[in-house]
């Protein structure tokens, strides 16, 4: 990043996006938030093309992929997932849910199983074959970012991460523009 990218004043860094940044950022793409926008974008395409190649090789549907991302983030995280939950989270209905599960119960990438606790509540879990598939083809892509991380600082890698959570905060929470049903 040069000196150009981080202009300061005597009080420290400026802000992009501050008061003192003269029209609107979002309709100027020279703007160093619009680029970071446009760059995002640019990942999320590929990153998008990469799992929908994936989907297509092994025969599931695009929500297939998004499934298995979501139950995998959660044993990640040592969340439980029902299937009422993970229909929520990709807005999917009750019989789609059912028919999403179905398939990977039967491509054996899911399991459901009753909870000890409370056996009328499903838990999902992802199988290994699942895993080891991912593996197989996002390791190459995954080392790779793990490798272009290494290139930063721990402080660099700590703005970077605070810039993705806010982005991923506002992905998450944006609604229909006109703010109605999609």
């Amino acid at each position: 990043m040069s000196e150009d990218d981080n202009p300061t004043t005597a009080e420290g860094p400026t802000r992009v996006g501050t008061p003192s940044t003269a029209g609107d950022p979002t309709t100027d793409d020279n703007h160093p938030a619009m680029r970071l926008v446009h760059l995002l974008r640019a990942v999320t395409m590929e990153l998008h093309l990469r799992g929908a190649e994936f989907a297509e090789r092994n025969g599931l549907h695009p929500t297939d992929l998004r499934a298995l991302v979501r139950l995998l983030d959660a044993d990640r995280a040592g969340a439980v997932v029902t299937p009422g939950r993970l229909g929520e989270a990709l807005k999917l209905n009750s019989a789609g849910t059912t028919a999403l599960l179905d398939r990977l119960e039967r491509l054996g990438l899911v399991r459901r199983t009753r909870d000890e606790r409370d056996r009328r509540r499903v838990l999902l879990a992802v199988e290994q074959e699942a895993v080891d598939l991912g593996r197989s083809f996002f390791g190459p892509l995954i080392g790779g970012l793990v490798g272009a991380a290494g290139e930063f600082t721990a402080a660099e890698l700590a703005v970077v991460q605070r810039y993705l959570t806010a982005a991923l905060h506002v992905a998450a929470s944006a609604g229909p523009p006109d703010g109605g049903a999609p």
